[in-house]
């Protein structure tokens, strides 16, 4: 009997040729799987759930996942939704920094060029 779990167990994949990344939750009862990108076909989303049931990421029970059609599809939820994407503070911070760099460049550079029109 499978069951609910309060917190789940999370799994993060890349897909570096869909441009994608994808995070599988177990909650014992339910999949919920979140990809970043919709690029996967629905042949690719049961090989998908099928291969995450043959290493052990999730229930066994889903390696016939999709095989006997759509009416399998019980238990799995795929969404796409980049939410639960999180970027560094230390990648946050570096990026405002060279925004900020790169305005202060600009503004230099258009009142040189603003200096050079009016003399003439």
């Amino acid at each position: 009997m499978k069951t609910l779990r309060t917190q789940p167990r999370r799994f993060e994949f890349g897909f570096p040729l869909l441009d994608a990344s994808v995070l599988v939750e177990d909650f014992g009862n339910a999949v919920v799987i979140r990809a970043t990108r919709d690029t996967f076909t629905e042949q690719r989303k049961a090989a998908f759930v099928r291969e995450l049931a043959a290493e052990g990421f999730i229930d066994s029970s889903y390696q016939w996942f999709g095989l006997a059609g759509p009416d399998t599809y019980f238990g799995v939820q795929w969404h796409v939704d980049f939410s639960w994407l999180e970027l560094p503070h230390r990648l946050l911070a570096r990026t405002n920094r060279l925004m900020v760099a790169f305005e202060l460049g600009s503004l230099a550079a258009w009142g040189v060029l603003m200096s050079i029109f009016l003399r003439h």
